[in-house]
């Protein structure tokens, strides 16, 4: 049974707000990380002092960009950040963890099972053509400080539907990022950029995202194929 740690003062009314009449799922989750997860190499021990605002509310608020209903995949979860957070706080989306690393997916798992989450956890790297098959089609694929962004986007957007979306929380040099690769977009089938900064009205430093529509690609091919 868990020992669930106090939430400290100063975000009481943050947690309260994201997460609502399901806090308790998010305490049960803080407390597995700060220990399993701290124990098994999933998190570093400078880590536990902030989790609540660095990691779990960093990574929850960018639910404010997921419509309802949506099936989300989050590449590189590593201990579940940002896809448990999300699923803790909207019940309604549809999330499954990609992690390559046996340790991190058992550790991923075992959460799940304990905390009653309507979570897949799946074992590979996100451009593995089982996970292709498995995890392709989301409304939106999520990530947190996985890849640089040409990169993450090689390996995000083969999981995204025609004209969904990769929601990826970076750093704030992210513009950087975008000028330097923008050439790239296109030929990924990248239709339209933004860097959003979420959860300004209840996080001291909002989470900056950058949110990258897939073209609506195969749809026009249909449209051409059936003029022809």
């Amino acid at each position: 049974m868990f020992h669930v740690k106090q939430i400290p003062d100063h975000l009481l009314d943050a947690v309260s707000t994201i997460f609502g009449n399901r806090t308790n799922l998010a305490e049960l989750y803080h407390e597995f990380l700060s220990t399993e997860g701290l124990t098994r190499g999933v998190i570093g021990p400078r880590e536990v002092e902030r989790l609540w605002d660095r990691h779990i509310l960093n990574s929850a608020v960018i639910q404010s960009m997921i419509a309802e209903g949506s099936t989300v995949v989050d590449v590189g979860s590593g201990g579940g950040l940002p896809g448990i957070p999300l699923a803790i706080a909207r019940p309604d989306l549809h999330v499954t963890l990609v992690e390559p690393m046996l340790r991190r997916t058992v550790f991923l798992a075992e959460f799940v099972e304990k905390s009653g989450l309507d979570v897949t956890v799946l074992r590979g790297r996100a451009e593995d053509k089982t996970i292709v098959q498995d995890a392709g089609g989301a409304d939106v694929v999520t990530s947190r400080a996985v890849a640089p962004l040409l990169k993450l986007l090689r390996w995000s957007l083969p999981l995204v539907r025609p004209g969904g979306e990769v929601v990826a929380i970076k750093g704030a040099s992210v513009q950087d990022e975008i000028d330097r690769d923008r050439k790239g977009f296109r030929s990924l089938g990248v239709s339209d950029v933004e860097i959003v900064q979420c959860g300004a009205d209840v996080l001291d430093v909002p989470t900056t995202v950058v949110r990258i529509r897939k073209e609506q690609r195969q749809r026009s091919r249909h449209r051409e194929q059936k003029r022809s």
